[in-house]
């Protein structure tokens, strides 16, 4: 096991590599060479900077979220948070409950309860099987994999975060942050309906579980529904960051996923890679942690139960290493070959348990007779 080392490319050899092993990492302490890979990087390596004109204000602090510490990392004075996923949220309530002056752009990031009647959302949410639901089953499929989260906290052992609560003590909140220019933000005048749409979803995760439990017959406590404590007289669509004394800028933006480093054909998508159960779009060539087996991948507590996914996967192939690790990799799209009776193009990745149950015949090396 190695620590810090940093993985430059990974690609596949050639069948006229002498090589028998079928991939080669080139990394920052030599090239390794494997007959299976698992990448686990996770979904989303660097951070996401919005190129915004103006930005560099005089005299303004800029940072990521990664970035952020604590209130006192920042100098003194008003602190603008852009974003208001689950880190702008969480880094503006720490700023605020701090004494801080918070400016928050609000974004279209949903929310949930953190504790709901009684246990938490996301106990509940399991007992629902929601984290069982494969990502190819889910109704926005193509949306999910990027969604933002919801915003919560585990702050005092968790618990909601409600802005309209933090308004009324002081936080101002304004739309999503459209531009800066000559020291002034400006803001598109979207706040009313991201903060409405947050709360949809918010009663909408609850009354999911009340009609579980009515439906199971359990009982446990009532809540009350959620009324809003505070609406937006009108929206604020400028700020004057030195009138009001911003001496920072905290970006929450999230991070992108970069998978540049893995070379055709382990991958065509520089973006994400194809994905095919969350297991293998490559026969073992393994993408883990990422979206694309169920949705408990994207949480904690689904991490144990992907992890064995992609075990049992890697060990399955292992098996039948002879024909499977020691050949040239194929994939296929299944439909399209059982339609044309033949393998499909290279620009496919995904794979099914049927064409790994059948692999080809290795090649007949030159002198070796036919059986």
């Amino acid at each position: 096991m190695r620590e810090g080392v940093r993985v430059e490319a990974l690609t596949e050899l050639s069948s006229a590599s002498s090589s028998s092993a079928r991939f080669e990492l080139k990394t920052s302490a030599g090239v390794f060479t494997a007959d299976a890979v698992v990448v686990a990087t996770g979904c989303y390596q660097p951070s996401a900077h919005p190129r915004l004109r103006g930005a560099g204000a005089a005299g303004v602090v800029n940072l990521h979220s990664s970035n952020y510490k604590n209130p006192e990392s920042l100098p003194d004075g008003a602190v603008l948070v852009v974003g208001s996923g689950q880190s702008g949220c969480q880094i503006a309530e720490d700023l605020h409950l701090a004494g801080r002056q918070v400016h928050l752009a609000v974004g279209n990031a949903p929310r949930c309860a953190a504790p709901y009647r009684g246990r938490d959302v996301v106990e509940w949410l399991d007992d629902l099987g929601y984290y069982n639901m494969p990502i190819d089953q889910h109704p926005n499929r193509e949306q999910v994999r990027d969604k933002t989260n919801h915003y919560v906290t585990g702050r005092d052992g968790g618990r909601d975060i409600d802005l309209r609560q933090h308004a009324l003590t002081g936080m101002r909140l304004y739309g999503p942050l459209e531009n800066i220019a000559a020291g002034q933000a400006r803001f598109k005048p979207e706040l009313k309906r991201n903060l409405d749409a947050a709360d949809a979803v918010y009663r909408s995760i609850n009354r999911t579980i009340d009609a579980f439990i009515t439906k199971q017959g359990r009982s446990v406590p009532e809540e009350a529904d959620y009324q809003p404590p505070w609406e937006p007289e009108s929206e604020s669509e400028t700020l004057d960051l030195a009138a009001e004394r911003v001496a920072a800028i905290v970006w929450c933006a999230g991070f992108a996923s970069d998978f540049a480093w893995v070379k055709p054909p382990c991958s065509t998508n520089a973006a994400f890679p194809a994905m095919n159960a969350g297991s293998a779009p490559y026969l073992v060539c393994i993408f883990s942690v990422c979206p694309g087996s169920t949705l408990g991948a994207r949480v904690v507590s689904g991490v144990g139960r992907d992890a064995t996914h992609v075990v049992e996967h890697l060990a399955n192939a292992t098996k039948r290493a002879n024909p499977l690790l020691r050949r040239s990799c194929t994939w296929q799209r299944p439909l399209e070959r059982a339609r044309a009776g033949r393998h499909a193009t290279r620009s496919s990745l995904s794979v099914n348990a049927a064409a790994i149950a059948r692999p080809r015949p290795a090649r007949r090396q030159k002198g070796v007779p036919r059986r």
